[in-house]
């Protein structure tokens, strides 16, 4: 029996890339996922994969967000796991990042994770039981250059695990986040960020590198049982890079 049998789970972002290895790991340990992702049909295909739903969901729109929770709950009758992948991850200079820019990255990455807490928790309350799993970024720590606002925007959210933490507790909800580092998927080696993968690898304590697999298992953990302790953390996944 896996360590989250019985659970139903929601993963945004969850049609590819990391989102997807976390789908496919909470499925293996015995959850009922449902994915919301704007990219509907390699959700649907993901959602299949593991006998589970997919809800075509703009994270930064509070209608499709309602939507996506209430589906949920109506059809597997709870909401145990709130998993917030979805994100743009954007590659841009300083110089080159107006407000416009700014915030089309806040409103998915920082806004859209508001909107999905807010009702997932509410959601999770009647049961007095959740786990929440934001997944933020090592770059916060690390301060990499050519995201400045979605780093902004990651730290935004660390911050907000931390204060979610402490008003949710009284409810049985624990609020922690993972941090991956560099990883590598079909969405990042199309991207002027894979040019980085050999320099990061030189900086990890173990040197190969990361894929979307690795950090599946530690958004499982502090999804299950086992860390029914832990709460307000941030868990960097990253082979190294960042060392505490």
């Amino acid at each position: 029996m896996g360590k989250l049998e019985g659970r139903v789970a929601i993963v945004t972002g969850g049609a590819q890339g990391i989102g997807r290895a976390i789908v496919d790991k909470l499925a293996e340990e015995g959850a009922t996922v449902v994915i919301g992702d704007v990219a509907h049909e390699k959700a649907q295909e993901a959602a299949a994969a593991v006998g589970g739903l997919a809800v075509a969901t703009d994270i930064a729109e509070a209608g499709q967000v309602t939507r996506l929770i209430d589906t949920t709950v109506e059809r597997y009758g709870k909401l145990d796991v709130l998993v917030n992948d979805a994100a743009i991850v954007p590659f841009t200079a300083w110089d080159d990042i107006d407000f416009a820019e700014w915030r089309r990255i806040m409103r998915v990455n920082l806004d859209g994770t508001f909107l999905m807490c807010r009702a997932g928790s509410d959601a999770m309350r009647v049961k007095g039981y959740g786990r929440i799993v934001n997944i933020v970024s090592n770059s916060i720590v690390a301060g990499t250059p050519n995201l400045a606002h979605y780093e902004a925007s990651k730290g935004g959210v660390m911050a907000l695990t931390r204060a979610m933490a402490t008003e949710l507790g009284k409810y049985g909800i624990t609020v922690n986040s993972v941090a991956p580092g560099l990883t590598s998927n079909e969405n990042t080696d199309a991207s002027q960020h894979a040019d980085a993968y050999d320099f990061v690898v030189s900086l990890q304590a173990l040197p190969r590198r990361g894929v979307s697999e690795d950090i599946a298992p530690a958004v499982a953990f502090l999804a299950s049982e086992e860390a029914g302790w832990i709460t307000g953390q941030m868990l960097v996944v990253d082979a190294g890079m960042v060392r505490w």
